[in-house]
């Protein structure tokens, strides 16, 4: 009894190490600015517009995205460290890290990142908007080297989008935050341990997004008559989503500058 239950400490600790090793505790990444909120019940302030993009919109951009451009792909992992040595340091967050196993990425070696797809495992990467929500089904490949072993893998996150907007760096963000990762291609005895990473990856990796900024958001319209140009800035986005289409309610400061329109 006493080597069984020996064996079982051992498992969970030796399980705990490999996680806290190769995972780490999860953080999450604070987003730039105030979450954006739902449009107030009584109407929108005066100088409000409405921007309306609907799914078609966002997945006609992915599309392009995919066409014309790479692949969106990112690391896995950070190397730091002596390329002379066989081992190296992997920082994550502020408190924790890892020993990896160094390996050149060329040449046909292991890549340990991640390759966001069209379509996998019968999913097809793309934006559905309904109930409040942004989701981003997202299908990929990878791999990742630990200690020497290629761990090859493909599958599809289920995420979400947060919104926020700051004010006075007129900019609108977007946090993807991965909800469930479904593997294929890993053994169950890496499998949680890999689910985790590749959620954790996705997380903080790719986060914050910019979605919208500046001139995309502002306003600047030369009028010639009245000698000067109207300028908008936005002080305030509030956001509904329903019925297949995200509704920006964006509120402008007006003001004028007199002299040449540019």
């Amino acid at each position: 009894m006493r080597y069984i239950l020996t064996l079982i400490i051992g498992a969970l600790i030796g399980g705990a190490l490999i996680y806290y090793f190769f995972v780490g505790v999860p953080q999450s990444a604070k987003l730039p600015g105030e979450p954006v909120r739902a449009p107030e019940a009584g109407g929108s302030p005066p100088g409000t517009a409405v921007l309306t993009l609907d799914e078609n919109f966002f997945n006609t951009l992915l599309g392009t995205i995919f066409r014309d451009l790479n692949a969106p792909t990112f690391k896995l992992a950070a190397m730091q460290g002596d390329a002379a040595s066989p081992f190296a340091f992997e920082t994550y967050g502020s408190r924790h890290f890892r020993f990896i196993k160094t390996q050149e990425t060329g040449g046909g070696g292991c890549q340990s990142q991640i390759v966001v797809t069209p379509e996998g495992s019968g999913v097809r990467t793309g934006v559905s908007l309904a109930d409040g929500q942004i989701v981003a089904p997202l299908a990929f490949t990878g791999g990742y080297n630990a200690l020497g072993q290629c761990l090859n893998f493909r599958g599809w996150a289920k995420a979400n989008i947060a919104l926020s907007f700051k004010a006075d760096e007129q900019t609108l963000y977007g946090q993807i935050n991965v909800q469930s990762v479904n593997l294929e291609g890993i053994s169950p005895f890496l499998g949680g341990i890999v689910t985790q990473f590749v959620q954790n990856s996705i997380n903080q990796r790719v986060n914050p997004l910019i979605l919208m900024r500046g001139t995309q958001i502002g306003l600047a319209v030369p009028v010639q008559a009245a000698g000067g140009t109207l300028r908008a800035n936005a002080k305030d986005i509030r956001a509904e989503i329903k019925d297949g289409a995200l509704r920006l309610h964006i509120t402008y400061d007006f003001g004028g500058a007199k002299g040449q329109p540019n």
